[in-house]
Order: structure tokens, then C-alpha cells, then sequence
């Protein structure tokens, strides 16, 4: 039950990070618009969306999901109001992927700093239980999946299906014509999604998205064992 609930809480602050990241980055672009409806906070209750922030992470950690997945309410953003509205907006679309992508960066280096620890001041027989009472272990696992689940929500939202940040991304390359047959995908989004994490479940395309996912988090996880080595 522990380690369900650190997955949870994981999970609803990186994706409340990652719409405030939105929000900060369209008020440094020049839309204050998140900032006036009180959505640069890290205070998860205004960011809070009852099926993707609740009920479906519930869902996925009672049956043993080995990811975790779920969204917040996505901070209001006016294009208009940006200095260069065309190059602007994706800016503000990519910093939700990044702003991952840093949690995961964090991550790695405090799993560096607590192995380094934890190599240090707990026996070899602690270490090979991996006894979850320690509060060395529970950092272990905390900075873990903070470092998956930050991957996965990275990767998975620079996908460019519609509506996921990485639509808006590849959005502005496309040439007039192909962008605005692109755009009116936008009314089917959820169905994209939809259809993308079934070819996820059910065919091989599966095998190469969780592939890329392990292969970004090893990279992460590598950084944590090269700082524990250096340092120790």
C-alpha cells in the first residue's frame, strides 16, 4: 500500500508541475492568463481532474499496472496573447515535456546522492532485502519512479496526436495547407489517444514505445549509478 500511494503522489505532482510549467512559460511569452486564474501553483486542488487525476491512477495501481498514468487540467492558455504567437506556442507546449524531463534530471541526481548513502551507512544484508522499512530504501523507491514516471509522461505527451503537446509542436513545421487539415483532427483527439494506447496494447508499436521508455529512464538511472561511483 506504500508503494502505491508513493506512486500516486509521485504522479500528481509531476503532472501539476507540468501544467504550471505550461502556465510559467506562456506568462514569460506575454499570456498571463494561467497566472489571473490562479493556476501557477504547485497546489494540486486547482489542477486537480477527477478522471485523470483520480479515479485512473486509482485504477491503474489496484490492478498492478506497471506504469502509472493520468493528467490534470490543462492550464488556460490564450495564443493571441503571446508576443509571437506562431513560434510562441509551441514553446509553451514543449516546456510541459521538459518540465519532466527536469523532474527525472533531479530525480537521478537524489538517487545518486541516497545510493551513495545507502552504499555507505546500510549492511550488505539490508541492501539485499531492500527492507522497505528503511527510509533509505523509500527515497531509493521514491527517486525511482519519480524518474519512470516522468519518462513516460514526457514521451507520451510529445507524441503529436492531437491534443498532446507534441501536436502543437509539430503543428507549427507543417506547411498551411497539411496544418490546417492537421488541426481539424483536433475534434477527434480523444479517440487518437484512445487509438494509439490500444497499437500500444495490442501490437508490436507497444514493443518500441516501451522500449524507448526504458532506454530514456536507463539513461537517467545510468546518471544516479555514475554519481553514486564518482562521488564514492
Amino acid at each position: 500500500m506504500e508503494l502505491i500511494a508513493i506512486r500516486i503522489l509521485v504522479l500528481v505532482f509531476s503532472i501539476v508541475f507540468h501544467e504550471v510549467a505550461h502556465g510559467w512559460a506562456a506568462l514569460k511569452l506575454g499570456d498571463s492568463t494561467a497566472r489571473d486564474a490562479g493556476r501557477l501553483t504547485m497546489n494540486p486542488l486547482p489542477h486537480i481532474d477527477p478522471m485523470g487525476s483520480i479515479v485512473l491512477p486509482l485504477l491503474l495501481a489496484v490492478t498492478g499496472s506497471p506504469f502509472m498514468f493520468g493528467w490534470a487540467k490543462p492550464v488556460p492558455v490564450r495564443v493571441g496573447m503571446l508576443d509571437d504567437p506562431e513560434n510562441d506556442h509551441p514553446k509553451v507546449a514543449a516546456a510541459g515535456p521538459a518540465s519532466n524531463l527536469l523532474l527525472a534530471l533531479i530525480s537521478a541526481v537524489a538517487l545518486g546522492l541516497v545510493a551513495l548513502v545507502a552504499n555507505s551507512v546500510l549492511s550488505p544484508e539490508v541492501l539485499a532485502r531492500q527492507d522497505a522499512s528503511s527510509p533509505l530504501y523509500f527515497l531509493v523507491h521514491l527517486f525511482q519512479t519519480a524518474i519512470l514516471l516522468n519518462v513516460v509522461l514526457a514521451i507520451f505527451n510529445l507524441i503529436p496526436l492531437p491534443p498532446l503537446d507534441g501536436s502543437w509542436i509539430l503543428s507549427r513545421f507543417l506547411p498551411l495547407e497539411q496544418r490546417w487539415r492537421y488541426e481539424n483532427l483536433r475534434r477527434y483527439g480523444f479517440l487518437l489517444v484512445v487509438g494509439f494506447l490500444m497499437l500500444v496494447k495490442y501490437t508490436p508499436m507497444g514493443k518500441l514505445f516501451m522500449g524507448l521508455i526504458f532506454f530514456v529512464s536507463g539513461l537517467f538511472l545510468d546518471l544516479a549509478n555514475n554519481i553514486a561511483s564518482f562521488l564514492g
